[in-house]
């Protein structure tokens, strides 16, 4: 390394300082020790932050019961995955639950540090593994939810998405290389035409793109290969989401083989660990690097790891369609199969959900379930003479094919219920309001509304049609919990973040504000002739 390996030990912020006392994966060792010790009796960096480099969070407002978050490549688990999972939730009771993420992910809750050797064995027996999911490292690396699935696919992402894991974690042993970025750093790989990963808001993103003329594309040299346009990918960079600034990712200029990927990858990564910001934590994401060098030297310094030079991005992308949810039944590419979506209201699972998820991928399917970016499942490989019964099982009372306009389309964090960086609360607030508004509203289409309880954005409502951030704001001289709004995100084609047009609604005067922007803006209409308040985005 460069940069960060001359820089003075009294130069850096706090984080930097614990990581050059000892490397995070460090405690991967020491898992048997601290489950000894217990959680009181640990050191406190150990246990506030070390811990996270094999995905355990210790969480204030649950002192005791810690959170754990696993590595999903691609969203993609087998029914014995999913068992396992079920099996270390159904242990902690009332506190135990899951949540999918938006990284096509999950989340543990309720986790005690003395059963982690008991818990780490069950994932090992089962090729789970939760290293590297937090703090300064790659998060869990999105991939198309129906990869391999779908007949208008461009490219399977899954073997993609699982060589980049390996290589990032050393097949899940945990891998010293990447274990210290300046911040934490997200992937996405699109094969589809409809962007089901979000490219834009990820640091880095490959995107379908064919390139026109000839040349080898793989190894760049401009021999002469072909006439006919090739597969690949453009590139985006730079795109997050902090509490103070929020971009979305910006072109590269450059065009990839899928061969390429996991070396570009390991390039982008390299420069980024050397030579990103370290001062300020406010200002260490790849954007903030990409702003001070410009993206030509950016792309030189890529280029000089690569070892090659990359080509000129694609004259455009594939994204050409309207953002799909693949919730409901769907035919699949592999004839008389179907793969179909449960919607998972704001993605919380229980431990009786995940087993009879498990039991029904298993029963009907291959055995295989995948989780989506809007925090629901896929249960791929139902052949068709088995899809009737599979329709009439109980649990797609609960976990729809067909919800209505709003719930479809709900996203939510975690919310201060566990989360102690949360505002306010989210998921079940999120869910009675819409619960009311669908109630009290005819609507025409879906309108994405996403809910997230402070300005670390983890329910991305800069994508969403109407978000809802977490603040603090005041009602009658009293500080109670609010929301600001942001709005016009999109998804899919031509995507771009939404902004925030109000601030400070309290949350207890939510349900009619959010009333009359649906029907102010996205064409609903309210189920009875009642009147009305009338609140829009100018009110103050």
């Amino acid at each position: 390394m460069t940069d960060t390996a001359t820089t003075t030990t009294t130069s850096l912020n706090k984080f930097e300082k614990f990581k050059a006392e000892k490397d995070g994966l460090a405690v991967k060792g020491e898992i048997e020790k601290f489950a000894a010790l217990g959680w009181e009796a640990m050191d406190e960096t150990d246990r506030d932050h070390r811990l996270k480099w094999v995905g355990v969070f210790f969480r204030p407002v649950t002192p005791g019961k810690f959170m754990m978050r696993m590595r999903l490549p691609n969203g993609i688990l087998t029914s014995s995955q999913m068992r396992a999972l079920a099996g270390v939730v159904q242990r902690y009771g009332d506190d135990g639950n899951a949540d999918i993420t938006t990284r096509q992910n999950i989340q543990l809750r309720g986790i005690r540090i003395e059963d982690l050797p008991d818990i780490f064995n069950r994932f090992h027996a089962v090729g789970l593994t939760s290293v590297q999911s937090g703090m300064d490292n790659i998060r869990n690396i999105t991939g198309d939810p129906v990869a391999g699935l779908d007949a208008d696919e461009l490219y399977d992402t899954r073997e993609v998405v699982q060589q980049i894991q390996d290589m990032l974690t050393n097949k899940g042993e945990g891998n010293p290389e990447f274990t210290n970025l300046p911040r934490k750093f997200n992937i996405a790989i699109a094969g589809g035409r409809d962007n089901s990963v979000h490219a834009e808001i990820n640091d880095l993103a490959f995107v379908p793109a064919f390139k026109e003329g000839t040349g080898d594309w793989g190894l760049g040299t401009g021999e002469e290969s072909s006439q006919s346009p090739i597969f690949g990918f453009n590139v985006l960079v730079g795109g997050f989401f902090s509490a103070k600034r929020c971009e979305a990712a910006i072109p590269l200029n450059a065009w990839v083989s899928p061969e390429d990927v996991v070396a570009v990858c390991r390039a982008v990564l390299e420069v980024y660990r050397d030579h990103g910001l370290r001062a300020n934590r406010q200002k260490s994401r790849l954007m903030w690097l990409i702003d001070e060098w410009g993206l030509e030297k950016f792309r030189q310094e890529v280029e000089n790891r690569l070892g090659k030079s990359l080509l000129p991005a694609a004259a455009k992308d594939e994204i050409d369609w309207e953002k799909r949810d693949h919730i409901g039944v769907y035919k699949q590419k592999q004839s008389e199969f179907n793969y179909v979506g449960l919607h998972i209201p704001v993605g919380r699972l229980y431990a009786e959900d995940m087993f009879e998820i498990a039991r029904l991928a298993e029963v009907y399917g291959s055995g295989e379930i995948r989780f989506t970016v809007e925090q629901n499942i896929i249960i791929p490989n139902i052949p068709d003479s088995r899809l009737a019964t599979f329709l009439t099982e109980p649990l797609l009372e609960r976990f729809s094919i067909d919800p209505g306009l709003l719930t479809r389309s709900l996203v939510s964090c975690t919310g201060s219920q566990f989360c102690n960086f949360a505002l306010i609360e989210t998921k079940n607030r999120a869910l009675g309001i819409i619960k009311a508004l669908e109630a009290e509203l005819i609507l025409t289409a879906n309108v994405r509304i996403h809910w997230t309880g402070c300005p670390n954005s983890c329910g991305q409502p800069q994508v969403a049609d109407i978000g809802l951030m977490g603040t603090k704001t005041r009602k009658n001289g009293k500080a109670v919990e609010g929301v600001d709004i942001y709005m016009g995100g999109k998804v899919g084609k031509d995507a771009h973040l939404g902004t925030c047009v109000i601030k400070g609604i309290p949350c207890e005067d939510l349900q009619p504000f959010l009333q009359n922007l649906l029907i102010e803006h996205f064409g609903a209409k309210p189920r009875q002739e009642a009147l009305v308040t009338h609140w829009s985005v100018d009110h103050n």
